[in-house]
């Protein structure tokens, strides 16, 4: 399911038009974002968390020269589906 489909499937659930389902959408991703680049725990119950953790330098290769090389530490964003999402 693509964006467009999502949004589709959210006008026809709450009984809105397609342009409000994106706007609502669309709004809800900003605040998601907004929240985890500050480093917040976002929790949906029944759904999931976004939750930043940090990665750790860890050595890997260049594919083009095979030559080792150290990947610098950083932080990521992680997806925990919660218990009625998780198959």
């Amino acid at each position: 399911m693509n964006k467009t489909e999502l949004v589709a499937k959210i006008a026809e659930g709450a009984g809105m038009s397609k342009v409000d389902a994106k706007k609502a959408l669309d709004a809800t991703l900003d605040a998601i974002k907004a929240a985890v680049k500050k480093g917040d725990k976002v929790a949906l119950v029944g759904f999931g968390t976004f939750a930043v953790t940090k990665r750790g330098a860890r050595k890997g290769i260049n594919p083009a020269t095979k030559k080792a090389i150290t990947i610098p530490a950083k932080k990521v964003v992680k997806f925990k589906a919660g218990s009625e999402l998780a198959c």
